[in-house]
């Protein structure tokens, strides 16, 4: 008899990824091992490079028990080595002593290393930015020492209903409605395996292997936009449209994700035809081009000045492109990060102010 349908179901989208990390890691190893073994021409075999270590970040909920369960079934079979980091926010009373319980629940799955991270969380962009930028932060320093290819996390598809439809309520274009990347972060270092599954199967997992979750309260405290959106806005929509709601803004997702993956390679492509030869941006050809394309130049334009990319919104970027499309003689554009837009002799210039 095999496993239960829904730990069938989150094996094997751990497996589809670690295949995929495999074969990633396979060919970059390969370039390094042939490198080495031309510099140790004459000086016996090269050594044989590692098996890729892979991390799984877990909260000790049961999107990311079920994830590490499923990878430290997985991992092993495939040669590839499994750990597991769990950071505490230290936002709750007791956070340290569930820290540690994590630890050794990740411990007992037979994942190694483990390791538990405090971290303070600040204000800027308000609480839940404030927690994922540390929490980021903590997880890419966690790669960084112990050497991992990967780092695992448990986002469901729930969770991609929920983030594209915060997209849309910030009214920030077709990226934000892309929602989360199965694939994300520098060379691809962050993995989403669940964003095909739904939250219940992950639930369902934990409790066919028997295995203890933590509900954190934040997620059910209705002064958080997400909590709020999931046990309110979501059943409300689900009640007015039918079920499917969440399937639905899933695949609105990947199509939103591909459509802005094209345009961001055109304006990529399209942004050295309209600098001129000292490198500014000339107005009459950012005109020429399609709205889409050409704001999408001007981010990436302010993003090299400075601005912060996660401070710089939709509003910001249609000011400034009113400078191209409705000259009147105004004034300078101040944008986050001390960056200033200004129309100058037909060009647009971005710069630090």
């Amino acid at each position: 008899m095999g496993p239960h349908p829904s730990v069938a179901a989150i094996r094997l989208a751990v497996r589809r990824v670690l295949h995929d990390i495999l074969t990633d890691h396979s060919s970059t190893t390969g370039q390094s091992l042939e490198r080495s073994r031309t510099v140790a021409a004459g000086r016996g075999p090269a050594e044989r490079p590692p098996s890729p270590l892979v991390l799984v970040a877990c909260s000790g909920g049961a999107d990311s028990m079920a994830l590490a369960s499923a990878l430290a079934f997985e991992a092993p079979k495939l040669g590839i080595r499994a750990g597991g980091v769990t950071v505490d926010h230290g936002l709750q009373p007791g956070s340290g002593l569930r820290a540690d319980e994590v630890v050794l629940k990740l411990r007992g799955l037979g994942l190694d290393p483990v390791e538990s991270i405090a971290v303070t969380v600040g204000r800027e962009g308000g609480p839940e930015a404030a927690a994922r930028d540390a929490r980021y932060a903590a997880l890419d320093a966690a790669a960084e020492r112990h050497g991992a290819t990967a780092v695992l996390l448990g986002h469901t598809r729930d969770d991609q209903a929920e983030t594209v439809l915060l997209g849309l309520a910030r009214g920030s274009g077709i990226r934000s409605l892309s929602g989360m990347a199965a694939v994300s972060g520098a060379d691809g270092r962050y993995r989403r395996p669940f964003l095909s599954l739904d939250r219940q199967t992950a639930r369902k997992a934990c409790m066919a292997q028997s295995l203890s979750v933590w509900d954190d309260p934040h997620n059910a405290d209705p002064a958080y936009t997400r909590s709020r959106l999931r046990h309110e806005g979501l059943p409300a929509l689900e009640k007015a449209l039918g079920k499917g709601v969440v399937e639905a803004l899933a695949r609105t997702a990947q199509l939103s994700r591909d459509d802005a993956d094209a345009l961001d390679t055109w304006a990529s492509q399209a942004e050295a035809s309209v600098r001129d030869a000292t490198g500014h941006l000339e107005c009459a050809k950012l005109y020429a081009l399609p709205p889409a394309v050409r704001r999408r130049i001007i981010r990436r334009a302010a993003i090299e000045a400075g601005a912060p990319a996660g401070s710089l919104f939709a509003r910001h970027i249609e000011e400034v492109d009113r400078l191209i499309t409705g000259w009147r003689g105004q004034g300078d554009i101040n944008l986050p990060g001390k960056v200033v837009a200004r129309r100058q002799g037909g060009r647009l210039v971005i710069r630090q102010g």
